[in-house]
Protein backbone atom coordinates (compact mmCIF):
# COMPACT_ATOMS: atom_id res chain seq x y z
CA UNK A 1 0.00 0.00 0.00
CA UNK A 2 1.17 3.57 -0.60
CA UNK A 3 0.27 6.88 0.88
CA UNK A 4 -2.02 9.10 -1.19
CA UNK A 5 -1.65 10.22 -3.95
CA UNK A 6 0.08 10.15 -7.29
CA UNK A 7 -1.97 10.23 -10.46
CA UNK A 8 -0.72 8.26 -13.42
CA UNK A 9 -2.78 8.76 -16.52
CA UNK A 10 -3.19 5.81 -18.85
CA UNK A 11 -4.47 5.83 -22.35
CA UNK A 12 -4.47 3.74 -25.45
CA UNK A 13 -6.37 2.66 -28.48
CA UNK A 14 -6.12 -0.18 -30.90
CA UNK A 15 -7.20 2.14 -33.63
CA UNK A 16 -3.68 3.31 -34.40
CA UNK A 17 -1.62 0.44 -33.04
CA UNK A 18 -2.09 -3.15 -32.04
CA UNK A 19 -0.47 -2.57 -28.68
CA UNK A 20 -1.91 -0.30 -25.98
CA UNK A 21 0.19 2.75 -25.24
CA UNK A 22 0.34 3.63 -21.57
CA UNK A 23 1.53 7.18 -21.19
CA UNK A 24 2.69 8.16 -17.73
CA UNK A 25 1.95 11.74 -16.83
CA UNK A 26 2.46 12.59 -13.19
CA UNK A 27 0.25 15.51 -12.21
CA UNK A 28 0.79 15.25 -8.46
CA UNK A 29 3.64 14.21 -6.25
CA UNK A 30 2.93 11.79 -3.44
CA UNK A 31 2.36 14.27 -0.61
CA UNK A 32 1.97 13.31 3.00
CA UNK A 33 0.48 16.70 3.83
CA UNK A 34 -2.19 18.80 2.21
CA UNK A 35 -1.19 19.95 -1.25
CA UNK A 36 -2.23 23.14 -2.97
CA UNK A 37 -4.45 23.07 -6.02
CA UNK A 38 -2.54 22.24 -9.15
CA UNK A 39 -2.98 24.92 -11.81
CA UNK A 40 -5.89 26.34 -9.92
CA UNK A 41 -8.95 24.62 -11.30
CA UNK A 42 -10.80 21.54 -12.39
CA UNK A 43 -12.04 23.47 -15.38
CA UNK A 44 -8.73 22.68 -17.12
CA UNK A 45 -10.58 19.97 -19.00
CA UNK A 46 -8.10 19.89 -21.86
CA UNK A 47 -8.83 18.38 -25.22
CA UNK A 48 -7.36 14.95 -25.85
CA UNK A 49 -3.68 15.37 -26.78
CA UNK A 50 -2.45 12.64 -29.03
CA UNK A 51 0.73 10.67 -28.45
CA UNK A 52 3.66 12.41 -30.08
CA UNK A 53 3.96 9.74 -32.79
CA UNK A 54 0.23 9.73 -33.47
CA UNK A 55 0.14 13.53 -33.63
CA UNK A 56 2.96 13.58 -36.14
CA UNK A 57 1.19 10.98 -38.20
CA UNK A 58 -2.13 12.85 -37.91
CA UNK A 59 -0.60 16.17 -38.98
CA UNK A 60 0.97 14.45 -41.96
CA UNK A 61 -2.44 13.11 -42.92
CA UNK A 62 -3.98 16.57 -42.58
CA UNK A 63 -1.26 18.10 -44.77
CA UNK A 64 -1.76 15.52 -47.47
CA UNK A 65 -5.54 15.77 -47.50
CA UNK A 66 -7.07 17.47 -50.48
CA UNK A 67 -9.94 18.61 -48.24
CA UNK A 68 -7.67 20.59 -45.90
CA UNK A 69 -7.60 24.30 -46.58
CA UNK A 70 -4.36 26.27 -46.53
CA UNK A 71 -3.57 29.87 -45.88
CA UNK A 72 -0.18 31.37 -46.66
CA UNK A 73 1.26 27.90 -47.21
CA UNK A 74 0.18 26.59 -43.79
CA UNK A 75 -2.64 24.39 -42.60
CA UNK A 76 -5.74 26.18 -41.34
CA UNK A 77 -6.68 24.42 -38.07
CA UNK A 78 -9.96 22.59 -38.14
CA UNK A 79 -11.15 24.71 -35.21
CA UNK A 80 -10.75 27.91 -37.25
CA UNK A 81 -12.81 26.47 -40.08
CA UNK A 82 -15.63 25.28 -37.82
CA UNK A 83 -18.80 27.10 -36.86
CA UNK A 84 -19.75 25.40 -33.58
CA UNK A 85 -23.22 26.93 -33.60
CA UNK A 86 -22.74 28.58 -30.20
CA UNK A 87 -23.80 32.10 -29.21
CA UNK A 88 -21.51 34.87 -30.49
CA UNK A 89 -21.97 37.59 -27.83
CA UNK A 90 -19.63 36.47 -25.04
CA UNK A 91 -17.85 39.83 -24.70
CA UNK A 92 -21.17 41.63 -24.40
CA UNK A 93 -22.30 39.41 -21.52
CA UNK A 94 -19.21 38.63 -19.45
CA UNK A 95 -16.08 40.31 -18.17
CA UNK A 96 -13.08 38.02 -17.77
CA UNK A 97 -11.14 38.28 -14.50
CA UNK A 98 -8.28 36.39 -12.88
CA UNK A 99 -6.77 33.25 -14.31
CA UNK A 100 -7.67 30.03 -12.51
CA UNK A 101 -5.55 27.62 -14.50
CA UNK A 102 -4.56 26.51 -17.95
CA UNK A 103 -4.13 23.42 -20.04
CA UNK A 104 -2.75 22.51 -23.41
CA UNK A 105 -5.64 23.93 -25.39
CA UNK A 106 -7.10 26.67 -23.23
CA UNK A 107 -7.26 28.76 -20.11
CA UNK A 108 -9.85 28.97 -17.34
CA UNK A 109 -10.81 32.25 -15.76
CA UNK A 110 -13.14 33.73 -13.20
CA UNK A 111 -15.62 35.90 -15.06
CA UNK A 112 -18.46 38.20 -14.07
CA UNK A 113 -21.92 38.28 -15.61
CA UNK A 114 -22.41 41.95 -16.63
CA UNK A 115 -26.17 41.87 -16.08
CA UNK A 116 -26.36 40.06 -12.71
CA UNK A 117 -22.91 40.50 -11.25
CA UNK A 118 -22.66 36.74 -10.62
CA UNK A 119 -19.23 35.14 -10.77
CA UNK A 120 -18.75 32.14 -13.02
CA UNK A 121 -15.93 30.01 -14.38
CA UNK A 122 -15.12 30.34 -18.08
CA UNK A 123 -12.96 27.93 -19.99
CA UNK A 124 -11.57 29.65 -23.07
CA UNK A 125 -10.37 27.20 -25.72
CA UNK A 126 -8.22 28.46 -28.58
CA UNK A 127 -9.51 27.48 -32.01
CA UNK A 128 -6.03 27.69 -33.51
CA UNK A 129 -4.97 24.72 -31.38
CA UNK A 130 -7.77 22.49 -32.63
CA UNK A 131 -5.68 21.16 -35.50
CA UNK A 132 -7.54 17.91 -36.18
CA UNK A 133 -11.28 17.24 -36.46
CA UNK A 134 -11.13 15.05 -33.34
CA UNK A 135 -10.26 18.12 -31.24
CA UNK A 136 -13.39 19.87 -32.51
CA UNK A 137 -15.49 16.81 -31.75
CA UNK A 138 -14.05 16.69 -28.23
CA UNK A 139 -15.22 20.23 -27.52
CA UNK A 140 -18.66 19.56 -28.96
CA UNK A 141 -19.00 16.36 -26.94
CA UNK A 142 -17.96 18.06 -23.72
CA UNK A 143 -20.64 20.72 -24.20
CA UNK A 144 -23.19 18.04 -25.09
CA UNK A 145 -22.39 16.11 -21.91
CA UNK A 146 -22.60 19.19 -19.68
CA UNK A 147 -25.97 20.06 -21.22
CA UNK A 148 -27.27 16.50 -20.79
CA UNK A 149 -26.40 16.49 -17.08
CA UNK A 150 -27.59 20.05 -16.48
CA UNK A 151 -29.55 20.51 -13.28
CA UNK A 152 -28.03 17.59 -11.38
CA UNK A 153 -27.09 18.78 -7.93
CA UNK A 154 -23.73 17.02 -7.95
CA UNK A 155 -22.50 18.01 -11.40
CA UNK A 156 -20.80 21.35 -12.06
CA UNK A 157 -23.53 23.42 -13.69
CA UNK A 158 -23.27 24.40 -17.34
CA UNK A 159 -24.59 27.85 -18.19
CA UNK A 160 -23.82 28.39 -21.87
CA UNK A 161 -21.30 28.04 -24.67
CA UNK A 162 -20.07 30.89 -26.84
CA UNK A 163 -17.63 31.36 -29.70
CA UNK A 164 -15.92 34.07 -31.72
CA UNK A 165 -13.30 33.94 -34.46
CA UNK A 166 -10.53 32.91 -32.08
CA UNK A 167 -12.05 31.04 -29.13
CA UNK A 168 -14.76 28.78 -27.78
CA UNK A 169 -16.00 29.77 -24.31
CA UNK A 170 -17.64 27.30 -21.93
CA UNK A 171 -19.37 29.07 -19.05
CA UNK A 172 -19.84 27.02 -15.89
CA UNK A 173 -20.55 27.19 -12.20
CA UNK A 174 -17.64 28.50 -10.12
CA UNK A 175 -16.62 26.04 -7.37
CA UNK A 176 -14.27 27.47 -4.75
CA UNK A 177 -14.17 24.74 -2.10
CA UNK A 178 -11.20 22.82 -3.47
CA UNK A 179 -10.76 19.22 -4.60
CA UNK A 180 -11.92 16.17 -2.71
CA UNK A 181 -8.28 15.05 -2.74
CA UNK A 182 -7.22 18.07 -0.73
CA UNK A 183 -10.01 17.50 1.79
CA UNK A 184 -8.89 13.90 2.26
CA UNK A 185 -5.31 14.96 2.84
CA UNK A 186 -6.38 17.59 5.35
CA UNK A 187 -8.14 15.01 7.53
CA UNK A 188 -6.45 13.33 10.47
CA UNK A 189 -4.58 10.30 9.10
CA UNK A 190 -5.85 11.38 5.66
CA UNK A 191 -9.17 9.62 6.12
CA UNK A 192 -12.83 10.38 6.71
CA UNK A 193 -15.17 9.09 9.38
CA UNK A 194 -17.63 6.47 8.13
CA UNK A 195 -20.58 8.84 8.40
CA UNK A 196 -18.85 11.63 6.46
CA UNK A 197 -17.45 9.19 3.90
CA UNK A 198 -20.94 7.80 3.22
CA UNK A 199 -22.17 11.32 2.43
CA UNK A 200 -19.37 11.78 -0.10
CA UNK A 201 -19.83 8.36 -1.71
CA UNK A 202 -23.59 8.82 -1.97
CA UNK A 203 -23.10 11.99 -4.04
CA UNK A 204 -20.64 10.28 -6.38
CA UNK A 205 -22.99 7.34 -6.93
CA UNK A 206 -25.88 9.65 -7.77
CA UNK A 207 -23.81 11.23 -10.51
CA UNK A 208 -22.72 7.86 -11.90
CA UNK A 209 -26.32 6.58 -11.96
CA UNK A 210 -27.48 9.72 -13.76
CA UNK A 211 -24.67 9.47 -16.30
CA UNK A 212 -25.49 5.85 -17.02
CA UNK A 213 -29.17 6.60 -17.64
CA UNK A 214 -27.97 9.01 -20.33
CA UNK A 215 -25.82 6.32 -21.90
CA UNK A 216 -22.74 8.15 -20.66
CA UNK A 217 -19.66 6.75 -18.91
CA UNK A 218 -17.45 9.22 -17.01
CA UNK A 219 -14.33 7.01 -17.34
CA UNK A 220 -12.09 9.06 -15.04
CA UNK A 221 -13.68 9.21 -11.61
CA UNK A 222 -11.04 10.07 -8.99
CA UNK A 223 -10.73 12.52 -6.06
CA UNK A 224 -9.16 15.21 -8.24
CA UNK A 225 -12.27 15.32 -10.42
CA UNK A 226 -14.67 16.12 -7.58
CA UNK A 227 -14.85 19.69 -6.28
CA UNK A 228 -16.67 21.26 -3.37
CA UNK A 229 -18.96 24.18 -4.13
CA UNK A 230 -17.63 26.09 -1.12
CA UNK A 231 -15.19 25.68 1.74
CA UNK A 232 -17.99 24.76 4.17
CA UNK A 233 -17.80 21.28 5.70
CA UNK A 234 -21.28 20.42 4.42
CA UNK A 235 -20.68 21.85 0.95
CA UNK A 236 -22.17 19.78 -1.87
CA UNK A 237 -19.75 17.82 -4.04
CA UNK A 238 -19.56 18.58 -7.75
CA UNK A 239 -18.34 16.22 -10.45
CA UNK A 240 -16.05 17.82 -13.00
CA UNK A 241 -13.82 17.06 -15.96
CA UNK A 242 -15.80 15.11 -18.52
CA UNK A 243 -12.88 15.20 -20.97
CA UNK A 244 -12.53 11.41 -21.08
CA UNK A 245 -16.27 10.79 -20.83
CA UNK A 246 -18.11 9.28 -23.74
CA UNK A 247 -21.51 8.03 -24.81
CA UNK A 248 -21.79 4.30 -25.34
CA UNK A 249 -24.38 2.60 -27.48
CA UNK A 250 -26.59 -0.07 -25.89
CA UNK A 251 -24.96 -3.46 -25.72
CA UNK A 252 -21.53 -2.21 -26.79
CA UNK A 253 -18.18 -2.06 -24.98
CA UNK A 254 -15.28 0.38 -25.09
CA UNK A 255 -12.04 -1.13 -26.31
CA UNK A 256 -9.71 1.76 -25.59
CA UNK A 257 -7.82 2.17 -22.31
CA UNK A 258 -8.33 5.52 -20.59
CA UNK A 259 -8.43 6.77 -17.03
CA UNK A 260 -6.03 7.02 -14.11
CA UNK A 261 -4.00 3.98 -13.16
CA UNK A 262 -4.96 3.71 -9.48
CA UNK A 263 -8.67 3.95 -10.30
CA UNK A 264 -8.88 1.98 -13.55
CA UNK A 265 -11.15 -1.08 -13.54
CA UNK A 266 -9.94 -4.55 -14.60
CA UNK A 267 -12.26 -4.65 -17.60
CA UNK A 268 -10.77 -1.38 -18.90
CA UNK A 269 -7.35 -3.04 -18.99
CA UNK A 270 -8.97 -5.99 -20.79
CA UNK A 271 -10.50 -3.59 -23.34
CA UNK A 272 -14.10 -4.60 -22.59
CA UNK A 273 -15.49 -1.81 -20.42
CA UNK A 274 -18.78 -0.04 -19.91
CA UNK A 275 -20.67 1.86 -17.17
CA UNK A 276 -19.53 -0.66 -14.53
CA UNK A 277 -16.01 0.83 -14.65
CA UNK A 278 -17.27 4.03 -12.98
CA UNK A 279 -18.57 2.00 -10.03
CA UNK A 280 -15.17 0.33 -9.61
CA UNK A 281 -13.51 3.76 -9.46
CA UNK A 282 -15.98 4.87 -6.79
CA UNK A 283 -15.12 1.69 -4.87
CA UNK A 284 -11.44 2.66 -4.95
CA UNK A 285 -12.26 6.18 -3.74
CA UNK A 286 -14.45 4.73 -0.95
CA UNK A 287 -11.54 2.57 0.22
CA UNK A 288 -9.24 5.62 0.25
CA UNK A 289 -11.79 7.75 2.13
CA UNK A 290 -11.95 5.23 4.96
CA UNK A 291 -8.29 4.27 5.36
CA UNK A 292 -6.17 6.90 3.61
CA UNK A 293 -4.44 4.35 1.36
CA UNK A 294 -4.98 3.06 -2.15
CA UNK A 295 -6.29 -0.51 -2.44
CA UNK A 296 -4.01 -1.27 -5.41
CA UNK A 297 -0.50 0.11 -5.32
CA UNK A 298 2.90 -0.51 -6.82
CA UNK A 299 5.92 1.59 -7.74
CA UNK A 300 5.39 1.06 -11.45
CA UNK A 301 2.43 1.45 -13.74
CA UNK A 302 2.61 -2.17 -14.88
CA UNK A 303 2.78 -3.23 -11.25
CA UNK A 304 -0.40 -1.28 -10.49
CA UNK A 305 -2.18 -2.98 -13.38
CA UNK A 306 -1.13 -6.42 -12.14
CA UNK A 307 -2.47 -5.55 -8.67
CA UNK A 308 -5.79 -4.46 -10.16
CA UNK A 309 -6.11 -7.60 -12.27
CA UNK A 310 -4.93 -10.20 -9.75
CA UNK A 311 -5.22 -9.09 -6.14
CA UNK A 312 -7.94 -8.16 -3.68
CA UNK A 313 -7.89 -5.13 -1.36
CA UNK A 314 -6.41 -5.60 2.11
CA UNK A 315 -9.00 -5.25 4.88
CA UNK A 316 -6.71 -6.54 7.67
CA UNK A 317 -4.39 -3.61 8.28
CA UNK A 318 -5.34 -0.72 10.53
CA UNK A 319 -7.79 0.97 10.57
CA UNK A 320 -9.96 -1.73 8.93
CA UNK A 321 -10.50 -3.82 12.10
CA UNK A 322 -12.25 -0.78 13.61
CA UNK A 323 -14.40 -0.07 10.54
CA UNK A 324 -17.91 -1.53 10.33
CA UNK A 325 -18.59 -4.78 8.52
CA UNK A 326 -21.27 -2.98 6.54
CA UNK A 327 -18.70 -0.54 5.12
CA UNK A 328 -16.30 -3.34 4.24
CA UNK A 329 -19.05 -5.38 2.58
CA UNK A 330 -20.10 -2.33 0.58
CA UNK A 331 -16.60 -1.71 -0.77
CA UNK A 332 -16.05 -5.39 -1.55
CA UNK A 333 -19.22 -5.41 -3.67
CA UNK A 334 -17.95 -2.39 -5.60
CA UNK A 335 -14.50 -3.89 -6.15
CA UNK A 336 -15.67 -7.20 -7.63
CA UNK A 337 -13.45 -7.89 -10.63
CA UNK A 338 -16.26 -9.37 -12.74
CA UNK A 339 -18.31 -6.34 -13.88
CA UNK A 340 -21.43 -8.54 -14.20
CA UNK A 341 -21.28 -9.32 -10.48
CA UNK A 342 -20.43 -5.77 -9.38
CA UNK A 343 -23.14 -3.57 -7.89
CA UNK A 344 -24.51 -0.92 -10.21
CA UNK A 345 -24.51 2.70 -9.07
CA UNK A 346 -28.23 2.57 -8.31
CA UNK A 347 -27.87 -0.73 -6.43
CA UNK A 348 -25.05 0.72 -4.35
CA UNK A 349 -27.31 3.60 -3.33
CA UNK A 350 -29.68 1.02 -1.81
CA UNK A 351 -26.94 -0.50 0.34
CA UNK A 352 -27.54 0.05 4.08
CA UNK A 353 -24.12 1.65 4.62
CA UNK A 354 -24.62 4.44 2.10
CA UNK A 355 -28.40 4.78 2.17
CA UNK A 356 -29.65 8.12 3.40
CA UNK A 357 -31.81 7.73 6.52
CA UNK A 358 -33.45 4.66 5.05
CA UNK A 359 -35.16 6.80 2.40
CA UNK A 360 -35.15 5.46 -1.14
CA UNK A 361 -37.00 8.41 -2.66
CA UNK A 362 -33.87 9.79 -4.32
CA UNK A 363 -32.52 6.48 -5.63
CA UNK A 364 -32.46 6.72 -9.44
CA UNK A 365 -33.60 4.01 -11.79
CA UNK A 366 -31.03 1.29 -12.36
CA UNK A 367 -30.00 0.81 -15.99
CA UNK A 368 -29.32 -2.89 -15.31
CA UNK A 369 -32.89 -3.39 -14.04
CA UNK A 370 -34.30 -1.76 -17.17
CA UNK A 371 -31.92 -3.82 -19.31
CA UNK A 372 -32.96 -7.06 -17.58
CA UNK A 373 -36.61 -6.29 -18.24
CA UNK A 374 -35.89 -5.76 -21.92
CA UNK A 375 -33.85 -8.97 -21.98
CA UNK A 376 -36.43 -11.10 -20.16
CA UNK A 377 -38.76 -11.11 -23.16
CA UNK A 378 -36.00 -12.76 -25.24
CA UNK A 379 -35.48 -15.69 -22.86
CA UNK A 380 -36.90 -19.12 -23.55
CA UNK A 381 -39.96 -20.19 -21.58
CA UNK A 382 -37.76 -22.55 -19.54
CA UNK A 383 -35.41 -19.74 -18.50
CA UNK A 384 -38.39 -17.62 -17.48
CA UNK A 385 -39.85 -20.43 -15.40
CA UNK A 386 -36.48 -21.06 -13.73
CA UNK A 387 -36.04 -17.39 -12.83
CA UNK A 388 -39.56 -17.21 -11.40
CA UNK A 389 -38.82 -20.24 -9.23
CA UNK A 390 -35.61 -18.62 -7.97
CA UNK A 391 -37.37 -15.29 -7.31
CA UNK A 392 -40.02 -17.01 -5.19
CA UNK A 393 -37.56 -18.34 -2.61
CA UNK A 394 -35.30 -15.31 -2.07
CA UNK A 395 -35.67 -13.44 1.22
CA UNK A 396 -36.35 -9.73 1.59
CA UNK A 397 -32.79 -8.95 2.62
CA UNK A 398 -31.51 -10.01 -0.79
CA UNK A 399 -34.15 -7.99 -2.61
CA UNK A 400 -33.80 -4.59 -0.93
CA UNK A 401 -32.35 -2.91 -4.03
CA UNK A 402 -35.03 -4.42 -6.27
CA UNK A 403 -37.73 -3.28 -3.84
CA UNK A 404 -36.36 0.27 -4.18
CA UNK A 405 -36.45 -0.02 -7.95
CA UNK A 406 -40.00 -1.45 -7.93
CA UNK A 407 -41.19 1.39 -5.68
CA UNK A 408 -39.51 3.95 -7.94
CA UNK A 409 -41.37 2.60 -11.00
CA UNK A 410 -44.70 2.08 -9.16
CA UNK A 411 -45.58 5.79 -9.24
CA UNK A 412 -49.09 5.50 -7.78
CA UNK A 413 -47.86 3.15 -5.00
CA UNK A 414 -50.64 0.59 -5.52
CA UNK A 415 -48.25 -2.37 -5.37
CA UNK A 416 -48.25 -3.12 -9.10
CA UNK A 417 -46.63 -1.68 -12.21
CA UNK A 418 -49.00 -0.70 -14.99
CA UNK A 419 -48.22 -0.44 -18.70
CA UNK A 420 -47.94 3.35 -18.46
CA UNK A 421 -45.62 3.16 -15.45
CA UNK A 422 -43.42 0.68 -17.28
CA UNK A 423 -43.38 2.86 -20.37
CA UNK A 424 -42.27 5.89 -18.35
CA UNK A 425 -39.55 3.89 -16.60
CA UNK A 426 -38.12 2.38 -19.78
CA UNK A 427 -38.16 5.82 -21.44
CA UNK A 428 -35.71 7.10 -18.80
CA UNK A 429 -32.98 4.86 -20.23
CA UNK A 430 -32.31 7.48 -22.88
CA UNK A 431 -30.19 5.54 -25.41
CA UNK A 432 -33.08 3.14 -25.93
CA UNK A 433 -36.03 4.26 -28.03
CA UNK A 434 -38.74 1.63 -27.49
CA UNK A 435 -41.98 1.62 -29.41
CA UNK A 436 -45.25 1.33 -27.46
CA UNK A 437 -45.82 -2.18 -28.83
CA UNK A 438 -42.40 -3.24 -27.55
CA UNK A 439 -43.21 -2.01 -24.02
CA UNK A 440 -46.46 -4.01 -24.08
CA UNK A 441 -44.53 -7.10 -25.21
CA UNK A 442 -42.13 -6.72 -22.27
CA UNK A 443 -44.94 -6.30 -19.74
CA UNK A 444 -46.79 -9.34 -21.08
CA UNK A 445 -43.63 -11.48 -20.84
CA UNK A 446 -43.08 -10.49 -17.20
CA UNK A 447 -46.78 -10.68 -16.24
CA UNK A 448 -47.00 -14.42 -15.50
CA UNK A 449 -50.57 -14.34 -14.12
CA UNK A 450 -51.84 -12.31 -17.12
CA UNK A 451 -53.69 -9.69 -15.06
CA UNK A 452 -52.18 -6.81 -17.07
CA UNK A 453 -49.98 -5.67 -14.17
CA UNK A 454 -46.53 -6.60 -12.83
CA UNK A 455 -46.42 -7.41 -9.14
CA UNK A 456 -43.22 -7.51 -7.08
CA UNK A 457 -42.54 -11.24 -7.44
CA UNK A 458 -42.96 -11.04 -11.22
CA UNK A 459 -40.70 -7.98 -11.26
CA UNK A 460 -37.98 -9.79 -9.27
CA UNK A 461 -38.00 -12.74 -11.67
CA UNK A 462 -37.35 -10.42 -14.61
CA UNK A 463 -34.74 -8.21 -12.96
CA UNK A 464 -32.62 -10.55 -10.80
CA UNK A 465 -28.83 -10.18 -10.98
CA UNK A 466 -27.93 -13.87 -10.92
CA UNK A 467 -24.19 -13.35 -11.19
CA UNK A 468 -24.27 -11.08 -8.15
CA UNK A 469 -26.14 -13.68 -6.10
CA UNK A 470 -23.47 -16.26 -6.90
CA UNK A 471 -20.49 -13.93 -6.45
CA UNK A 472 -21.54 -12.28 -3.22
CA UNK A 473 -22.46 -15.43 -1.29
CA UNK A 474 -21.68 -18.73 -2.99
CA UNK A 475 -23.00 -20.83 -0.08
CA UNK A 476 -26.40 -19.14 -0.16
CA UNK A 477 -26.40 -19.29 -3.94
CA UNK A 478 -26.12 -23.08 -3.81
CA UNK A 479 -28.99 -23.23 -1.29
CA UNK A 480 -31.24 -20.91 -3.30
CA UNK A 481 -30.57 -22.53 -6.65
CA UNK A 482 -31.20 -25.99 -5.18
CA UNK A 483 -34.47 -24.82 -3.60
CA UNK A 484 -35.57 -23.40 -6.96
CA UNK A 485 -34.56 -26.67 -8.65
CA UNK A 486 -36.61 -28.69 -6.18
CA UNK A 487 -39.75 -26.77 -7.10
CA UNK A 488 -39.56 -28.73 -10.36
CA UNK A 489 -37.92 -31.95 -9.08
CA UNK A 490 -41.02 -33.35 -7.39
CA UNK A 491 -39.68 -36.86 -6.68
CA UNK A 492 -36.31 -35.51 -5.45
CA UNK A 493 -34.29 -37.85 -7.64
CA UNK A 494 -31.94 -35.05 -8.70
CA UNK A 495 -33.43 -34.52 -12.16
CA UNK A 496 -36.20 -32.51 -13.77
CA UNK A 497 -38.08 -34.70 -16.23
CA UNK A 498 -40.48 -33.57 -18.97
CA UNK A 499 -43.37 -34.89 -16.84
CA UNK A 500 -42.29 -32.87 -13.80
CA UNK A 501 -41.84 -29.77 -15.92
CA UNK A 502 -45.33 -30.25 -17.35
CA UNK A 503 -46.72 -30.67 -13.84
CA UNK A 504 -45.07 -27.45 -12.64
CA UNK A 505 -45.84 -25.24 -15.64
CA UNK A 506 -49.18 -26.57 -16.82
CA UNK A 507 -47.91 -26.53 -20.40
CA UNK A 508 -49.34 -29.09 -22.81
CA UNK A 509 -47.80 -31.04 -25.63
CA UNK A 510 -44.22 -32.26 -25.95
CA UNK A 511 -41.81 -30.43 -23.66
CA UNK A 512 -38.65 -31.99 -25.04
CA UNK A 513 -37.88 -28.91 -27.18
CA UNK A 514 -38.21 -26.82 -24.04
CA UNK A 515 -35.76 -29.05 -22.17
CA UNK A 516 -33.27 -29.07 -25.01
CA UNK A 517 -31.72 -25.70 -24.12
CA UNK A 518 -30.66 -26.81 -20.63
CA UNK A 519 -30.09 -30.50 -21.27
CA UNK A 520 -26.37 -30.29 -22.04
CA UNK A 521 -25.64 -34.04 -21.86
CA UNK A 522 -28.76 -34.87 -23.92
CA UNK A 523 -30.12 -37.48 -21.51
CA UNK A 524 -33.67 -36.14 -21.74
CA UNK A 525 -33.71 -34.52 -18.28
CA UNK A 526 -32.13 -31.61 -16.41
CA UNK A 527 -29.65 -32.08 -13.56
CA UNK A 528 -28.95 -29.52 -10.83
CA UNK A 529 -25.67 -28.35 -12.46
CA UNK A 530 -27.49 -27.92 -15.76
CA UNK A 531 -30.24 -25.95 -13.98
CA UNK A 532 -27.67 -23.66 -12.36
CA UNK A 533 -26.03 -23.09 -15.72
CA UNK A 534 -29.41 -22.12 -17.14
CA UNK A 535 -29.88 -19.54 -14.39
CA UNK A 536 -26.40 -18.10 -14.93
CA UNK A 537 -26.87 -17.64 -18.63
CA UNK A 538 -30.05 -15.73 -17.90
CA UNK A 539 -27.88 -12.79 -16.82
CA UNK A 540 -25.73 -12.78 -19.93
CA UNK A 541 -26.47 -10.49 -22.82
CA UNK A 542 -24.83 -10.57 -26.21
CA UNK A 543 -22.56 -7.63 -26.87
CA UNK A 544 -19.95 -6.91 -29.46
CA UNK A 545 -16.82 -4.96 -28.67
CA UNK A 546 -16.45 -1.69 -30.48
CA UNK A 547 -13.94 1.08 -30.39
CA UNK A 548 -15.11 4.17 -28.55
CA UNK A 549 -17.46 6.12 -30.86
CA UNK A 550 -15.06 9.05 -30.76
CA UNK A 551 -12.20 6.95 -31.95
CA UNK A 552 -8.69 7.42 -30.56
CA UNK A 553 -8.81 8.51 -26.91
CA UNK A 554 -5.85 9.73 -24.94
CA UNK A 555 -5.78 11.35 -21.55
CA UNK A 556 -4.46 14.78 -21.00
CA UNK A 557 -3.96 16.61 -17.75
CA UNK A 558 -2.02 19.66 -16.79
Amino acid sequence: MGSCFSTIKVSGSNRNSATAKHRKETTKPQPTVTTKKRNGSHYNNQQKAQESGDTKQGNSQVQSSSKTKRQGGGVIPCGKRTDFGYDKDFDGRYTIGKLLGHGQFGYTYVATDKSSGDRVAVKRIEKNKMILPIAVEDVKREVKILRALGGHENVVQFYNAFEDDSYVYIVMELCEGGELLDRILSKKDSRYSEKDAAVIVRQMLKVAAECHLHGLVHRDMKPENFLFKSSKEDSPLKTTDFGLSDFIRPGKKFQDIVGSAYYVAPEVLKRKSGPESDVWSIGVISYILLCGRRPFWDRTEDGIFKEVLRNKPDFRRKPWPTISNSAKEFIKKLLVKDPRARLTAAQALSHPWVREDGDASEIPLDISVLSNMRQFVKYSRLKQFALRALASILDDGELADLRDQFDAIDADKNGAISLEEMRLALAKDLPWKLKESRVLEILQAIDSNTDGLVDFTEFVAATLHVHQLEEHNSEKWHQWSQAAFEKFDVDRDGYITPEELQMHTGLKGSLEPLLEEADIDKDGKISLPEFRRLLRTASLSSSRNVTSPSGHRTSRKT
